[in-house]
């Protein structure tokens, strides 16, 4: 039994056949030249054939035309408004082609390498302005430097999708010992610039954080597929040991006029306002991310700054406060005595 031609290539046959097509393709032509209608058993299938696909294109956005020469309707021909079907002039910041830029860098040891050099050539050329040009010249060492794990990363992608286990050769960051690890992958991240496997070590039975730069030779896909689950709740950060920010929080705060200059440097709010019982005094309103750095630094300042909001970080400054006085109390005695 003769192969059939799938749709989608027929239809792809037929727009580069409207594309290339001088003047017009008539019905005749359509199927005596384009893949696939030569396949239509009778002259009504490929009627039906050819109006379907029409259709199909159309409903794309594909603009095919009608071209009628005035004769017989066996002359009526069809192509493709290329002004129509054409792309708009492609317009890119700097900073965009700057992120172009990156990304065809990172795919440069890959299978696609040509399509994005050639691609991104293209892109400049495009630019009017050597602004274009400079921009992604500047961002050029920025790109992620993958070729020595091109090969893993794409290994490990697809062990991921399938859910099947990997193993490589690792060495060890603390020990430099080199080792046989069996892996069940969960997810490739980056993280500080460093390309990371984070899975389920079967030797060690626990969660670890691989370095792709410390692999050393092939990954190996091995055994069968949907072998495990990727935990939904992994916390890629904890398992490679990165420290997460803490959340910014704001303090309001009085101060004396012309005092805690540093504080008013960073305020992010500030104003001259009576506040409860401490009248006199500027509102300021400080960002902050750890209690006990803000507390030592207004602390240091005494009474010239009080604490309004929030409750832990003014209990902090009183803390700090009465233990200096704790510390400086007996020391005046022993003076006076």
């Amino acid at each position: 039994m003769p192969a059939t031609t799938p749709p989608a290539a027929r239809l792809l046959n037929l727009v580069i056949a409207l594309m290339n097509t001088p003047l017009r393709m008539t019905k005749d032509d359509v199927r005596a030249s384009v893949a696939g209608y030569d396949e239509a058993a009778t002259t009504e299938a490929f009627e039906r054939m050819f109006e379907r696909d029409k259709d199909s294109l159309r409903a794309l956005g594909v603009p095919i035309v009608t071209v009628d020469s005035g004769g017989h309707a066996q002359d009526v021909g069809y192509r493709i408004d290329k002004d129509a079907y054409a792309l708009e002039e492609v317009d890119l910041t700097p900073a965009e082609l700057g992120v172009l830029s990156l990304a065809a860098q990172f795919w440069q040891d890959s299978a696609v390498a040509v399509d994005t050099t050639r691609a991104l050539t293209k892109l400049r050329s495009a630019g009017e302005s050597a602004e274009l040009g400079e921009a992604a010249d500047a961002v050029a060492g920025l790109a992620p430097q993958v070729r020595s794990v091109s090969d893993a990363y794409e290994t490990l992608l697809d062990a991921v999708v399938e859910r099947r286990a990997v193993t490589f050769t690792y060495r060890a960051a603390s020990t430099g010992q080199v080792l046989r690890r069996t892996v069940e992958p969960w997810r490739v991240v980056v993280r500080d610039g460093g390309w990371y496997l984070l899975g389920h070590d079967q030797d060690r039975r626990a969660a670890r954080a691989f370095k792709l730069t410390r692999v050393e030779g092939p990954v190996r896909a091995t055994g069968p597929a949907g072998a495990f689950d990727i935990p939904a709740d992994l916390d890629a950060d904890a398992l490679i040991g990165l420290r997460r920010p803490a959340p910014l929080r704001s303090a309001v705060l009085a101060l004396r006029p012309e005092r805690a200059g540093a504080l008013r440097a960073r305020a992010r709010v500030h104003g001259d306002e009576t506040v409860g019982a401490v009248p006199g005094r500027d509102v300021v309103v400080v960002d902050f991310t750890s209690v006990r750095t803000i507390a030592d630094e207004v602390a240091g300042y005494g009474d010239a700054v009080v604490v309004l909001d929030p409750p832990d970080v003014r209990a902090a400054v009183i803390d700090r406060l009465l233990a200096a006085t704790r510390l400086t109390g007996p020391t005046e005695g022993a003076h006076r005595g």
